[in-house]
């Protein structure tokens, strides 16, 4: 039986999951499960450690669900966190299964959501608590996604990547939590799991009051009504779509594929802005040289295209970081 999905008369199927559980031996893990990927034609990538499992893939709903059904037949995982939504071409080019430290990397090695994490707060209570005066609501994301869209009201810690996160906190703790406001904290990302770290580490570090919020972004677009809706402008999400909006609707966002930084009319439009070279925002970032290779590589993708390929320089670029 096939996983309901939002916008199931898309002809590709996404499911971005995760979950944190011990495996004593990740590597054992991989090669079955890249074996059925392959089997099922599924693309995207799944990251394997001690801690559990992440990643996104996409592919025929028929295989989705397979791979689906392993992954929940692995130790403790058969309440493995998934979001469901379409797109109209395949976001990713190829499979990717990669062993990790940790699943989504933080860099404190002493935070185990499986002990204590937040409350869990549902997309439709969700306006009612960040609306509240007395509570501090903060997006855990990075800065790059955070310019794209953000809920009303929150914080935006201005981070290059969820490493620094922590440094941000505990730099920012007192001005934050002081002057008379409750230490009654919600947070959220685009899927959950940085938040799963992020309200872990807040009440390691004594606040008690860390909500967060279930499903994260995805499911809040998802389920919440555009009518109700506290978000403001679209997602960022990790893949060819670039982001997705009320509905998980594909958004209209491009992306640099020099810095693979999301960028929008505006963007393009800029002197700045070289289909496949270099984007406002990753112009001063990259020498003459750099640019002449991605040309060179932008070349080579166009001539793939025409022959019905694929060209693997496609993702050569560094992806963002998560």
């Amino acid at each position: 039986m096939q996983t309901p999905c939002p916008d199931s008369v898309l002809p590709v199927r996404v499911a971005a999951l995760y979950h944190f559980t011990r495996f004593e031996d990740c590597a054992s893990l991989r090669a079955p499960l890249e074996r059925l990927c392959r089997q099922h034609g599924i693309r995207g990538t799944l990251l394997l450690a001690p801690e559990g499992i992440n990643g996104t893939i996409a592919g025929s709903p028929q295989g989705i669900d397979a791979v689906l059904a392993h992954i929940r037949a692995l130790p403790d995982c058969a309440q493995v966190d998934v979001k469901l939504s379409g797109a109209s071409a395949m976001p990713f080019h190829r499979i990717k299964l990669r062993l990790k430290r940790e699943i989504v990397t933080m860099g404190q090695p002493d935070i185990d959501p499986r002990q204590s994490v937040g409350t869990y707060v549902e997309p439709q209570d969700w306006n009612a608590l960040i609306s509240a005066p007395d509570t501090i609501v903060i997006d855990t994301r990075n800065d790059y996604e955070v310019a794209v869209g953000t809920f009303e009201g929150a914080i935006d810690p201005k981070t290059a990547s969820f490493r620094e996160f922590p440094e941000w906190f505990r730099r920012e703790r007192d001005p934050l939590l002081a002057a008379g406001r409750s230490p009654r904290v919600a947070m959220f990302c685009t899927g959950g799991i940085r938040c799963e770290k992020s309200t872990a580490f807040l009440k390691q570090e004594g606040v008690e009051e860390v909500f967060h919020l279930k499903g994260g972004i995805l499911k809040y677009l998802e389920t919440v009504p555009e009518a109700e809706s506290l978000w403001r402008g679209e997602c960022f999400v990790f893949d060819q779509r670039v982001t997705v909006g009320h509905g998980l609707v594909e958004g209209s966002y491009a992306l640099c594929h020099a810095c693979r930084r999301p960028v929008d009319a505006d963007d393009r439009a800029s002197p700045l802005f070289e289909a496949g070279v270099s984007c406002p925002a990753c112009h001063a970032e990259r020498s003459e040289a750099q640019r002449a290779s991605y040309r060179e590589r932008a070349r080579q993708e166009e001539l793939a295209s025409a022959r019905g390929m694929t060209h693997i320089g496609a993702v050569q670029a560094k992806p963002a970081r998560a």
